[in-house]
């Protein structure tokens, strides 16, 4: 009799739900994006306000640069955090009002997070200067510079033949015509920041050369005192090296800084990147 009644109620519960009107959609559910009607937020004040970017090309030695720098006692450069991947979506067709009535839009929305995550990360270390070295952020340099106008920047060159080659041996089957394309993109994207920014210009065969010569001068340029220990990367904890957060090759993970790869002059660069390397004031 139990297991009877049990199927009656069950029964009467759909017959109710099959006559009913539809319910109407929950708030949590996101709704349309309204139509964009031009509104663009003032900068809302920065917890942050003069982090420091590494710009530079993937297969440039940043990770190397990030790991010398995280071993200072005063600089605090976390693996790649990809802040540009991280988004915020206005759900419901009222949302972009309510956030204009607080002088905010989606794009100022996204720098009050990003900026709410170094703070985040500097407030954890300890330490009172964060640099964020994630190559793809070469690609948006014009968005960072409007998120942070006081921002610092340190400009990372290495030879454009350097990268094609690198990029060339890591990946199992290497498209070339993209390799190049894909390191002119980020080439490009160099040559604009160094022109508009004035950022701080190091070179990766400089870097492995020179490695106290060029650190001192990055020290100079961030306002703090060099260190012997920033050489001595290995010694201290830099976090997991992995795919996606950074290069996680034996030669990084070795806790050694290694001679550079020079370009191999049988690599042949588009007229466009041979002149870009001449700008940089790389030999033919």
């Amino acid at each position: 009799m139990s297991a009877i009644g049990k199927g009656l109620k069950r029964r009467g519960r759909l017959m109710m739900q099959a006559v009913s009107p539809p319910r109407r959609a929950l708030d949590a559910i996101p709704g349309p994006r309204p139509a964009d009607d031009g509104y663009t937020a003032p900068p809302a004040p920065r917890l942050v306000r003069s982090p420091v970017f590494v710009l530079s090309s993937v297969r440039s030695g940043s990770t190397l640069l990030r790991v010398l720098l995280n071993s200072h006692s005063r600089i605090r450069a976390p693996h790649e955090m990809h802040l540009r991947t991280v988004h915020v979506h206005l759900s419901r067709d009222f949302t972009a009002d309510a956030m204009k009535a607080l002088a905010l839009d989606k794009d100022e929305l996204e720098h009050v997070l990003w900026d709410r995550v170094l703070h985040l990360e500097l407030t954890r270390s300890g330490k009172d200067v964060i640099v964020d070295k994630t190559p793809p952020n070469t690609l948006i340099w014009p968005r960072l510079r409007r998120c942070w106008p006081e921002a610092r920047h340190i400009l990372l060159l290495r030879h454009p033949a350097a990268v094609v080659a690198s990029l060339t041996d890591r990946r199992a089957d290497p498209d070339h015509a993209a390799i190049r394309d894909e390191v002119l993109r980020y080439s490009e994207k160099l040559e604009e920041a160094r022109v508009n920014l004035n950022p701080h210009v190091v070179t990766y065969e400089d870097l492995t050369a020179e490695p106290e010569r060029v650190t001192r001068g990055i020290c100079d340029y961030l306002g703090v005192p060099w260190e012997a220990g920033m050489l001595d990367y290995g010694s201290k904890d830099h976090g997991t090296f992995r795919p996606q957060l950074g290069d996680w090759s034996s030669t990084i993970k070795s806790g050694r800084i290694q001679a550079a790869r020079t370009a191999d002059p049988a690599v042949g660069l588009p007229p466009r990147l041979t002149e870009l390397a001449r700008a940089w004031g790389y030999p033919e």
